[in-house]
């Protein structure tokens, strides 16, 4: 029987194995944290909990198992069989092997001694420190019931000569009643609200209906797209914009800031005052950035229907290169595709999104430039779940359309593309002017 016994301990330990280090906080997971977790888990950012710490950490080590395991956490919802990307969130499977190691041998703390460098946060941005600041000058009322239309909030911005902006970000006041947040650009001599006061929340639905539309959503289909006013935005999951040098968005000497405001009543009355932060670019940008987007605003989805499919097109008139993608749906939102169709017949998936998550409305950026010739075709293909199995539906039985409200829809694919700073933007959608005989 000893004999045996000695057999079992060699099988399971055998001869020149060594026992695995033990997996410790310090050394091992709170790196993994600083690089994937603290960006959003820390005192005043998105994140319901703070993972900075030892202390603060431990309590939720099988939460953190568990969110890992099943990649829920980090947040990151691109198909890998299409495309790669720079700001790939997902974690590699050491990480997830290490995470899992140690919460299940006991999430030890191990030696103070063995923590890398704090990583260093500027307070209340994720940019770093920002060049200039605009707010809100006044605090938004916000009901604890009922529908809030859209605000708009125009700040002069007081630019005496043109701005490249490298880096923006949007701060909610708010988080708990601010839904989303976009900051446009309003050059001088624009018509766009022409009757708001600065600093006023004014409401476009109260203009002629026709305005009121062009107002509301600067951005809607192929025949109405404003090229370069969309400088930053914010929505739950959304990150900042950080362009890498000599790329950068142009607000013109004299433009506006105009802030959307869109507000969701949670039962408890409360007040909002949002910001937006913005780091200039150091030199002369070679490439201008501006925001586009794929949209449709004229689907009607049956009641009940679990995957009903919603298309958009926009055609690229002129050479450009396609940085980032960011799909917007609301609560029924199960699905997003971006195709490239290009003028030689070839087709090419962008991007997949195969599980939306309207909590989540993350960008994706392609690890190289996607280059789009004169001609290519932008395709998004939405799908959208409005039965009773979506537990976010907010309700299964009623026809959806198009709309503001997270209870009704919408589809945008938004993209950015950059090209040479000396073009005209609007030629990326008309393309270039025919020269005139005898010029």
């Amino acid at each position: 029987m000893r004999f045996f016994g000695f057999l079992f301990f060699c099988a399971i330990f055998p001869a020149g194995a060594t026992t695995p280090a033990p997996v410790t906080f310090y050394k091992d997971v709170l790196p993994i944290l600083q690089k994937n977790c603290q960006g959003c888990h820390r005192p005043g950012e998105a994140a319901p909990m703070s993972l900075l710490t030892y202390d603060e950490v431990r309590p939720w080590a099988r939460a953190i198992r568990q969110s890992v395991l099943t990649r829920k956490m980090p947040p990151w919802f691109a198909d890998s069989a299409h495309g790669k990307f720079s700001n790939d969130r997902s974690l590699a499977k050491a990480d997830v092997d290490t995470l899992v190691r140690w919460a299940d041998t006991g999430a030890k703390e191990g030696d103070p001694a063995d923590a890398p460098p704090p990583v260093h946060f500027v307070d209340g941005w994720n940019i770093g420190k920002p060049d200039v600041v605009f707010e809100m000058p006044n605090e938004f009322h916000v009901p604890a019931s009922g529908t809030i239309e859209y605000q708009y909030i125009v700040i002069p911005t007081g630019f005496k000569e043109d701005k490249w902006v490298q880096m923006a970000e949007v701060r909610p006041g708010n988080r708990a009643l601010v839904h989303h947040v976009i900051a446009f650009v309003r050059p001088p001599g624009s018509q766009w609200l022409k009757d708001a006061r600065p600093g006023i929340p004014f409401v476009p639905g109260r203009q002629k209906p026709e305005t009121a539309e062009r107002s509301g959503q600067r951005q809607r289909g192929e025949g109405d797209q404003s090229i370069g006013d969309f400088l930053v935005g914010y929505a739950p999951g959304t990150v900042p914009e950080v362009l890498e040098p000599g790329r950068a968005k142009l607000i013109k000497a004299g433009s506006d800031l105009v802030f959307q405001m869109h507000y969701t009543a949670n039962g408890k009355a409360g007040t909002d005052k949002s910001k937006i932060g913005l780091i200039f670019a150091k030199e002369p940008p070679r490439e201008r950035v501006v925001t586009l987007a794929v949209s449709n605003n004229k689907f009607v989805i049956p009641p009940g229907a679990p995957n009903h499919r919603v298309d958009a097109r926009l055609t690229i008139r002129d050479e450009a290169w396609l940085i980032g993608m960011l799909p917007h749906m609301h609560l029924r939102g199960k699905s997003f595709e971006y195709r490239a169709l290009y003028p030689d017949g070839r087709e090419e998936v962008l991007l997949k999104v195969p599980r939306y998550d309207f909590s989540w409305q993350l960008s994706y950026y392609p690890e190289k430039p996607i280059r789009l010739v004169p001609g290519t075709v932008i395709e998004a293909i939405a799908h959208y779940d409005n039965s009773p199995n979506n537990p976010s539906n907010p309700d299964p039985t009623v026809e959806v359309r198009y709309g503001d409200q997270s209870w009704e829809e919408m589809m945008f694919g938004f993209f950015d593309v950059a090209f040479d700073v000396h073009k005209d933007p609007a030629d990326l959608l008309r393309g270039k002017k025919k020269q005139q005989s005898g010029d």
